[in-house]
């Protein structure tokens, strides 16, 4: 019973803390807040299910990350979503700018936008990209700086090249 206990009061903790993370990383990629906010949801499941041992509350967030991105990788390639077009998320609550610069990152390619996303928006270091995504710490360097490059001409910026 005491061991029920704690493990819902640490899933309760969770949720409230990592749930913005885990709806926004379902959200780079499945552009849906709703259905962003289900696969969040099944993320806290198999965390639930599961019950996993954490080194510390870095290694519990970089988990449920994981999961997230799995699941959001699962659910595009589910019959029923090939077969939807999505609506178009309104996120007018974002200042002008702000909505713009989303909308680009979203438009990125898959490899950009999640090391994008885990970079500038949660705020990871490129080492632990590399080992929630499970690449090179190269490879993601590799990945951001060419996101950033294709942003910046998407935003009007100039190349060097």
């Amino acid at each position: 019973m005491k061991d029920s206990l704690a493990l819902n009061e640490n899933i309760r903790d969770s949720v409230l803390k990592y749930s913005r993370c885990i709806i926004m990383v379902a959200f780079t990629y499945v552009k849906s807040i709703s259905d962003a906010e289900d696969i969040a949801q099944d993320t806290f499941l198999t965390y639930m299910i599961k019950n996993p041992v954490f080194e510390s509350e870095e290694h519990e967030k970089a988990w449920l990350i994981h999961v997230a991105i799995n699941k959001s990788k699962n659910y595009l390639k589910t019959p029923w979503r090939k077969n939807t077009s999505p609506l178009k998320e309104d996120l007018c609550y974002l200042q002008e700018e702000e909505y713009y610069l989303l909308e680009q990152v979203l438009e990125l390619d898959e490899k950009y936008k999640i090391p994008i996303h885990l970079f500038y928006y949660e705020g990871y270091s490129i080492e632990e990209i590399s080992k929630i995504i499970g690449k090179k710490p190269s490879t993601i360097g590799t990945l951001l700086s060419r996101g950033r490059k294709i942003l910046k001409i998407e935003l009007g910026g100039f190349n060097n090249d």
